[in-house]
């Protein structure tokens, strides 16, 4: 068990003296953002793809880098080694903040406890919940504005053995998940604007907001989204929960897949979600690829190679179907292959395009479908807590942060309503949002 660690005496009086000023002066001032905004980065230096971002936490502020996780619950970080705040304070066993995590745990010291997970490497260990402030800009939707703070935002601490395997200088996990403590969640709350967000995965960098748009990047991408409803898994289909807990994570309604307008063979009951959590079309930041039960891999690899009319090469792990690149022609918008269509509920259609279904192993001269077989090594090693008895996954389409990039995804949880918006369809990029002016 750690805990965070505050200054001497004599600084603790000063520091703490002057929260109560800082805090008080958040509370009263006249500013209240209608939306915030963070920075999104790729980060490929460790054997995981990542995507991180960065906020300031404790007093004094320091700059915290954390991996996301769209369907984590909570935010964890790293306590066990250099956690210094004189305003971190532990949330009490029965409180109303201890509530708030549905906590099965209190400590000798009366202390409020869960488990922080890393969910890139499905490990899982015991902390303490604690609170300590937050700073984040706040933006109007066009630029990045001035810097406001929470002085009260919960997170569990976590320890050196579950933060590894993060990427490198990242310190924890900021989840985004369906809960009361995930980031969109306390962040309205604070603030009291809609509980809604929007992630933009970028090929290097993007965009992460929350509240309601704009977003403006080169144009509002929020006038334009599609939308369709998002659906609850009666069962968790986390690495770490309790019995009966209920998944947080985003799920949509999946009817069938099509390759170039022509319906692909499969079997549907694998699309809907049965009683046991088992089945079903879930997203997610922290699977690089999209990851598809084995009988529908197999489904859309064969409608693909044969509509594409390309033979095959030998295949680069962790994919299964790949091309030489001279035989793949370039068009605007990525790869000239076949278009991969999720059709939805109400008819509603997630077309993915090449630059989102192909990916280049450049110093091999091939390229590959970006799907991964749920019963391969890779998908059995690397996602520790998705995948269920080998080749049956818990989930049968987990739609992988690759396919995600160069979409605006908005998540309303107040309606449970997803909208979503390719950009390459209106040249645009996630990387467009200005970082640099301020309102």
């Amino acid at each position: 068990m750690f805990v965070p660690m505050v200054p001497s005496a004599k600084l603790f009086t000063l520091l703490t003296s002057l929260t109560l000023i800082i805090s008080f002066s958040i509370a009263q001032t006249s500013f209240r953002p209608k939306a915030l905004v963070l920075p999104i980065n790729k980060d490929t230096s460790s054997s995981t793809i990542q995507y991180t971002t960065q906020i300031k936490q404790r007093t004094p502020l320091v700059q915290i880098n954390l991996t996301l996780d769209l369907g984590g619950g909570y935010f964890w970080v790293n306590c066990e080694k250099g956690y210094v705040s004189s305003t971190s304070k532990p949330v009490l066993c029965a409180s109303s903040q201890c509530s708030l995590f549905n906590s099965h745990s209190c400590s000798d010291q009366n202390i409020c406890g869960h488990s922080p997970t890393n969910t890139v490497t499905g490990v899982s260990t015991f902390g303490d919940i604690h609170s300590d402030i937050v700073s984040v800009q706040s933006t109007n939707g066009n630029y990045s504005g001035r810097y406001v703070s929470v002085p009260n935002f919960l997170f569990i601490c976590g320890s050196n053995v579950v933060q590894k395997g993060l990427a490198k200088g990242v310190k924890g996990i900021a989840g985004l998940g369906r809960t009361k403590v995930s980031f969109p969640s306390q962040f309205s709350s604070a603030f009291s604007f809609k509980n809604k967000f929007a992630i933009c995965l970028g090929t290097s960098n993007g965009v992460l907001f929350f509240g309601d748009g704009p977003y403006l990047l080169n144009f509002d991408e929020s006038k334009v989204l599609i939308f369709t409803p998002l659906l609850t898994n009666p069962v968790s289909t986390a690495p770490s929960s309790f019995l009966g807990e209920k998944s947080v994570e985003y799920f949509i309604g999946v009817k069938s897949i099509r390759i170039s307008d022509k319906n692909v063979n499969l079997n549907t009951t694998l699309l809907s979600i049965d009683k046991n959590g088992f089945g079903g079309t879930k997203i997610s930041t922290v699977n690089p690829y999209t990851i598809l039960e084995t009988s529908i891999y197999k489904a859309v690899s064969d409608a693909f190679v044969k509509t594409l009319g390309v033979s095959t090469v030998t295949p680069v792990a962790p994919f299964g179907t790949c091309f030489d690149t001279h035989s793949i022609s370039s068009s605007r918008i990525g790869p000239d292959v076949p278009s991969i269509d999720l059709v939805l509920q109400n008819d509603v259609v997630w077309n993915i395009i090449g630059a989102n279904s192909m990916v280049s192993i450049y110093d091999k001269n091939v390229i590959c479908l970006g799907f991964v077989d749920a019963g391969s090594d890779f998908a059995k090693d690397s996602q520790v807590g998705f995948v269920v008895g080998g080749s049956k996954p818990m989930t049968s389409i987990i739609i992988g942060a690759h396919q995600l990039e160069n979409n605006l995804l908005q998540f309303d949880l107040a309606t449970s309503r997803l909208g979503f918006r390719s950009l390459f369809l209106e040249h645009d990029n996630c990387g467009n949002f200005n970082f640099t002016s301020s309102i």
